[in-house]
């Protein structure tokens, strides 16, 4: 279904950001709403926010300057931090380190399982960010045959959540598989030099190891969460109308995204050290930007099927904590104030069908 205009005020600014970008030297400036006014001063005060190359809304925001901008009267700086996986960005917020931080759905919840006191904001993205791949001289054709074989997967990440519902799928115990727990780069490395047999991927990497002869044996959307934002509870319950800057800037973004795609490609090439032909693939064939943000049934039925894999794996003890985790997962609250112009009732019936 077409969705209408996420923030009215934007829709009056699209067509001035694409000109700047186009013909002017100064930096595009979203439009932000009312409740990004409604802030106190705290001076000397910092915003601990991640980037990452697999969330690119986060790249457009801190290449602008955006959050600066918005910030600039209360006081507060921003600190932007990589993260360069979704279990990179959970031992994050876990340890204090970031307030908001991008992860899988999946990542999300077995964070929140396992006791991390984080809260999903709202959703960024929705991809199709990861799938197994093999080198360019394998002989393997598909999940069966990695039964013996080595997988390199990133724990704690869509991709190995990814691999076991894979392997599930193809009948095979993830016993007879070695999975070696390497970071996202170090497993595309991994593949290349051949310590491993195959590589459960993320984009932009993936993407980027298929220009260089990496084959994909196996996609599978439905078995890949949603991107989600995350903050810890005690920055929402300490600082709530920084948290409102955040997802209101977060929607503005979205919005430039879809308006002036080429500059989105650019900024994530930039960023992720690609070329803007490969980044362009990401965006256009493997994510998909124009979404309804505000998590709910939809992300709560995929993570009940990926909640069972936390289970019988034993990344999570019992069943009751994932239920429980879902049941607290999403704080609504700030999204749907920057989300207000969308008729969210007709969304969600269209959605529940």
């Amino acid at each position: 279904m077409k969705k209408k205009s996420l923030l009215a005020s934007v829709t009056a600014s699209i067509a001035t950001l694409a000109l700047v970008l186009t013909g002017c030297a100064s930096e595009p400036k979203p439009v932000v709403t009312e409740e990004a006014t409604a802030v106190v001063d705290r001076t000397g005060e910092t915003l601990n926010i991640d980037f990452a190359t697999y969330n690119p809304l986060s790249l457009l925001i801190k290449n602008y300057g955006w959050l600066e901008e918005e910030l600039a009267e209360t006081g507060i700086k921003v600190n932007w931090v990589q993260s360069l996986s979704s279990a990179d960005a959970n031992a994050k917020l876990l340890a204090g380190a970031l307030d908001v931080g991008s992860t899988a759905g999946s990542a999300a919840l077995l964070a929140r399982a396992n006791g991390s006191p984080i809260k999903t904001i709202e959703i960024y993205t929705q991809p199709e960010w990861a799938a197994l791949a093999v080198g360019p001289d394998s002989k393997i054709k598909d999940v069966a045959d990695l039964e013996g074989k080595k997988v390199a997967a990133r724990k704690g990440t869509d991709p190995y959540f990814f691999l076991l519902q894979a392997l599930e799928e193809a009948g095979v115990d993830p016993a007879t598989v070695t999975i070696e727990n390497l970071a996202h780069a170090d497993g595309k490395t991994a593949l290349f030099n051949g310590s491993v047999d195959a590589w459960a991927g993320l984009d932009p990497i993936l993407a980027g190891a298929e220009t260089e002869g990496a084959q994909l044996i196996y996609r599978n959307v439905d078995f890949l969460s949603y991107g989600f934002l995350n903050a810890t509870e005690s920055f929402i319950a300490d600082k709530p109308d920084v948290a409102q800057i955040v997802t209101n800037v977060y929607e503005q973004a979205r919005q430039y995204a879809i308006a002036n795609p080429d500059a989105t490609y650019a900024v994530l090439a930039a960023a992720s050290g690609l070329s803007v032909p490969v980044a362009k693939k990401v965006i256009t064939e493997r994510t998909l930007i124009d979404i309804n943000p505000i998590p709910g049934k939809k992300q709560t039925k995929l993570l009940k099927g990926i909640g069972k894999v936390f289970v019988a794996n034993g990344d999570v003890a019992t069943q009751a904590q994932v239920d429980e985790a879902l049941k607290t997962l999403y704080d609504t609250t700030f999204i749907k104030k920057s989300y207000k112009e969308i008729d969210v009732k007709a969304t969600e019936a269209a959605e529940a069908q």
